[in-house]
């Protein structure tokens, strides 16, 4: 099987207004060249209409949370369908943020990608220990616990982002030797759960990815790319990635 290019998930975070959000797609089609990597970006939902008539053509569009009901009376929340509508193909489920500021469980993660799943986005389910499980040397069994449980029902189209919890935002990051050992492990888990080919799964890894490491992670075979935080922010950083993967 020919490996794919790999993939760029730049999430956003809590940031850009829908007029910046404007300004950055502008920036990225005139700045980007062909060839590289595959990017999504993963913007607020408010951001989401703006960007699906701005951004260049071949970037996807995808959302940073989806609701795990269908729709009624859940304010607040995006559901999968409303999503879809707006041109999404994607979506982040689990992320360590989500999990520790709003408790989210693996049991609420796989709801979501399931319905995620159900309107035809793909979920980015997001695993990863903090850094006293690393410590104790658990990084590995704790890591694919959570991925079986936050994969519970869910079929096979799906993206696994590996997110060191320690590494996040920190300017901590994992060697590429540390990714590509997590990377394994959870393509081997997936290969258990799943009937697909181990290597038709796209595992991302995500936690101070910047356009200096950015190559050296993605060169290691069970790497398909990265989910993107702060350096996503800036049009010259994502260019700088994607020429680096070129």
């Amino acid at each position: 099987m020919t490996r794919p290019r790999p993939l760029l998930a730049l999430n956003w975070k809590m940031n850009k207004t829908p007029s910046e959000a404007r300004a950055w797609a502008a920036d990225l089609a005139a700045a980007l060249t062909p060839g590289g990597a595959e990017l999504a970006v993963l913007a607020p939902a408010i951001d989401l209409p703006v960007l699906a008539g701005e951004l260049p053509a071949g970037v996807a569009l995808g959302g940073q949370d989806v609701s795990r009901h269908e729709a009624g009376a859940y304010t607040g929340e995006i559901s999968a369908e409303m999503l879809r509508d707006v041109g999404a193909t994607c979506v982040i489920v689990g992320h360590s943020e989500r999990r520790e500021y709003h408790a989210e469980t693996d049991a609420v993660v796989a709801a979501k990608a399931r319905q995620a799943q159900a309107f035809g986005l793909v979920p980015i389910v997001c695993v990863g220990e903090s850094l006293d499980v690393r410590e104790r040397g658990e990084q590995v069994n704790f890591t694919l616990d959570q991925l079986r449980g936050s994969t519970e029902g869910v079929g096979e189209n799906l993206i696994v982002a590996y997110e060191p919890v320690w590494a996040i935002g920190t300017g901590r990051t994992a060697t590429a030797k540390d990714a590509e050992e997590m990377a394994a492990a959870i393509r081997g888990a997936l290969a258990g759960l799943y009937t697909a080919g181990a290597q038709s799964f796209r595992i991302l890894y995500g936690g101070s990815v910047k356009p200096d490491n950015i190559a050296s992670i993605c060169a290691q075979p069970n790497v398909n790319g990265a989910l993107v935080g702060g350096a996503s922010l800036k049009v010259a950083d994502v260019v700088a990635m994607n020429d680096a993967l070129k």
